[in-house]
């Protein structure tokens, strides 16, 4: 098990060859607030991050998962949306 650095990530699908790079997904933005806590819409929800998944365990994105693909670089497992799975990048981290 290990935990996610603290900060807020940004989330987008994927864009297509002849326009945007990605389409921002405002709605499903957070921050890792803590060890195992993120907060998304002003809710506060808890993560279990094992192996290389990350799965929302509680809160708004209950039952959401990642691939970690980097540090700051996840990946959504499932592919709930026809566009293709969505991207988190960590867009600002906190010490």
């Amino acid at each position: 098990m290990g935990t996610l650095a603290i900060g807020k990530y940004a989330c987008e699908l994927p864009g297509d060859a002849g326009g945007k790079i990605g389409e921002p997904v405002p709605e499903y933005d957070f921050s890792i607030v803590n060890a195992s806590s993120y907060k998304a819409q002003g809710i506060r929800g808890s993560y279990l991050y094992t192996g290389n998944t990350v799965t929302m365990t509680g809160g708004k994105f209950k039952g959401l998962r990642f691939e970690r693909v980097s540090a700051g670089f996840l990946r959504e497992l499932g592919e709930q949306r026809p566009e293709g799975p969505m991207r988190c990048i960590m867009v600002a981290r906190r010490y």
